[in-house]
């Protein structure tokens, strides 16, 4: 009996492996995250502090949602940092005097519109991504720099600080809007006529506008998204500083990109879907938090950033490295 079970076991062993090795990184790597921290940090693992890590990593997944979509269109936006800097300079310095229930909205279609206008770059006059969204950040960054020595950053809108203080029994409300944002967000890329475009024109550009698709239409609209959603983290950010800054959310483009990769999300590819870029922001941050409390600074941190982002790449190619190529 034993000789007979004995091959059934070791296939159900071998597919278990490969399910295992087909997740996106981020879930393997949480739980090796969560059983090292138990051993050298568990008070990293008490309720409070992990509701409070998640709450920090809200504005990186709310930027992880936008940098997803337009990745698993083939495209990319490095963005983030400026729009979050202007909406920050734009809330913290009195040149825009508006309550907040203009002041907000406003950020955000701001947002949009950075995003259209990068997307009506990289769709109608072909320029590359990286460029185009690398050059509308560093403007954005220089022309807050430069505005702000005219008019200095200041508090947050006390309606920001009181969102990212805010409880619901005894949870932290901005993951509760993140997770309010990705829920009905995945729900509808997986059910949606857009949803099904999007994984086309990532699996094949070329054969999806040969078919028909509104291919074009449909990195142009990821784009504005991601411009929005970059918008969103700025405001997520600011309510959890309090306070302004002409730098506030510069790393947050490169980690968002990060939490894609190792969320499953790589170009043309969305395996992961939205639940692995939010599992991947989560454990970015909780991450950074764990190398503090073992006193590690931040040369550390940015090199072993690098080293993930770059192991999940190798891992993705390596796995995929017929249809890649």
């Amino acid at each position: 009996m034993s000789l007979s079970s004995s091959p059934g076991l070791a296939y159900r062993l071998q597919q278990a492996m490969t399910f295992i090795l087909a997740l996106p990184p981020a879930y393997l790597g949480s739980v090796v995250l969560l059983v090292s921290a138990a051993a050298l940090r568990p008070n990293l693992l008490s309720p409070f502090l992990l509701l409070l890590i998640l709450r920090q990593a809200a504005p990186l997944g709310f930027a992880a949602i936008g940098q997803s979509l337009v990745m698993r269109c083939r495209s990319l936006d490095l963005s983030s940092g400026g729009v979050i800097a202007v909406v920050s300079y734009l809330l913290t310095s009195g040149v825009m005097p508006l309550p907040w229930p203009i002041a907000l909205p406003l950020c955000i279609l701001f947002g949009a519109l950075v995003g259209a206008f990068n997307g009506f770059l990289i769709v109608r006059v072909r320029a590359s991504a990286v460029i185009v969204t690398l050059a509308v950040s560093m403007i954005l960054s220089g022309t807050v720099i430069a505005l702000s020595q005219f008019h200095a950053v200041g508090d947050a809108p006390e309606i920001l600080r009181s969102m990212g203080r805010a409880r619901v029994a005894g949870v932290p409300l901005v993951p509760l809007l993140w997770i309010a944002t990705l829920v009905p967000l995945a729900l509808w890329l997986r059910r949606s006529a857009f949803g099904r475009v999007l994984d086309a024109v990532g699996a094949n550009p070329r054969a999806a506008g040969l078919s028909g698709l509104p291919h074009l239409r449909v990195v142009f609209v990821a784009h504005v998204a991601s411009g929005a959603m970059s918008a969103l983290s700025g405001l997520m950010l600011l309510g959890f500083v309090g306070v302004g800054n002409v730098k506030l959310g510069a790393d947050l483009a490169l980690n968002a990109l990060a939490a894609s990769i190792l969320g499953g999300i790589n170009f043309g590819s969305g395996r992961g879907g939205m639940l692995g870029p939010a599992v991947a922001a989560f454990m970015l941050v909780f991450l950074f938090n764990f190398l503090t409390s073992l006193g590690l600074g931040e040369p550390g941190k940015l090199m072993l950033q690098g080293t993930l982002i770059g192991a999940a790449a190798l891992a993705y190619c390596l796995r995929h490295k017929d249809s890649a190529h």
